[in-house]
């Protein structure tokens, strides 16, 4: 199976769009290359699901445009810009059995039957359900009828897939095996990706490039690695599992270091940008980074360590997921092989190069619990008008 049409890069130019006039999306501007996997990355409400659906053509722009190659495309309707895509609610008509499901599309191009039935049955092939390609969708599992969604779009051909959260709906094992198996496929055929996602760990998992939406505007485009290590602010590092997030205010330097304290506690940090003493900043830690000693107390550096009591412990495997209090009242996640409980004095280990100190900005930590604006529409105000996802 290849591609009918190719494209060197996909460009979105200023891409924006408002709804009752609160911009969901704006000033969107992304460089996709050819066999490229890209993620779109945030909170609920961020613009993500508003940047596929443009890209789609199942809404309209309200600012900027969208090219393949030279030829401007958001001018185009769906079926025109030859485009395959994976809803997140699966969008099977449940009337019909799996293979004539992922037949549709080719048959509403009115191909030949012996090529829609060849091509049919390489794509039943490729996601491995020969033995059910003769059922109804409600005799599948979930994992099955997302596999069959997965046909339907590449079954086309198309010069590039968009997925909406494809397995937002699935258990967490069928999830492991379901992103295991988009990228498989992704790769053996070549394909182009754009995929939606709240889940940064499966973003981090499958993505080449990600982008970080916020309240409708990117906060950084970059690697798995670039984002994992370096987020470009403390909101990034809120969303990539910077767990751990603190105000404070700088009092001083100490080499490439900034010493960062307020309320009895006294850290150094890595700036990830310049800082002057009396900057007020946000600092972060993952929970793994955070080391655990048992006893309170003895500890030489008060830069490098805080001391602090268990309150919470989950047991996850080989780790314990802790949530700790400090002197200070202030409650940090610790992720350790230590076997602890509630009530227990540890001392928390830090090295400076793992925690990161942003600047603050105008919001306070106050306003992280609502990381989006909620502005973009649910995918059941938007409908499936793309080419081979449902009936004329």
């Amino acid at each position: 199976m290849t591609q009918t049409s190719t494209f060197s890069e996909l460009r979105l130019d200023g891409v924006s769009r408002q709804f009752a006039g609160t911009d969901a999306l704006k000033d969107l501007d992304l460089t996709i290359r050819a066999g490229e996997f890209i993620a779109l990355l945030g909170p609920s409400g961020c613009g993500k699901s508003t940047a596929l659906n443009c890209l789609a053509g199942l809404l309209p722009l309200t600012g900027g445009s969208i090219w393949q190659d030279e030829k401007r495309i958001d001018t185009l309707p769906p079926e025109r810009r030859g485009f395959g895509m994976v809803f997140q609610n699966y969008a099977l008509f449940p009337h019909m059995t799996v293979r004539s499901n992922i037949a549709f599309g080719l048959q509403m191009r009115r191909l030949p039957k012996q090529e829609v039935a060849q091509r049919t049955d390489e794509a039943i092939r490729l996601v491995q359900l020969e033995e059910h390609a003769g059922k109804l969708p409600g005799q599948l599992s979930g994992g099955q009828q997302q596999r069959v969604a997965i046909a339907r779009a590449v079954v086309l051909e198309p010069s590039l897939v968009l997925m909406d959260e494809p397995l937002s709906n699935l258990d967490a094992k069928l999830r492991l095996e379901m992103r295991t198996e988009i990228r498989r496929l992704h790769q053996s055929l070549g394909l182009t990706t754009v995929y939606v996602t709240h889940d940064q760990e499966e973003a981090l998992s499958m993505a080449d490039r990600l982008v970080v939406l916020r309240k409708g505007k990117v906060q950084q485009i970059g690697t798995p690695e670039d984002l994992h290590t370096r987020p470009a602010n403390w909101h990034v590092a809120d969303f990539m599992g910077f767990r751990n997030l603190v105000e404070l205010t700088v009092s001083g330097a100490d080499g490439d270091l900034v010493v960062v304290e307020d309320k009895g506690l006294k850290l150094a940090a890595t700036p990830v940008e310049p800082l002057s003493t009396g900057d007020a900043v946000v600092v972060a830690v993952r929970p793994e980074d955070l080391v655990v000693r048992t006893g309170a107390g003895g500890h030489s550096s008060p830069s490098s360590s805080v001391d602090a009591v268990v309150e919470v412990v989950e047991y996850q495997g080989r780790e314990l997921a802790v949530e700790v209090r400090t002197r200070e009242g202030q409650r940090l996640h610790v992720r350790t092989g230590e076997r602890l409980a509630p009530g227990d004095a540890v001392t928390l280990d830090v090295d400076p190069v793992r925690l990161l100190a942003f600047p603050r900005g105008d919001e306070p930590l106050a306003g992280r619990a609502t990381l989006g604006a909620d502005a973009e529409p649910r995918d059941k105000d938007v409908a499936p008008a793309l080419s081979g996802s449902g009936p004329s």
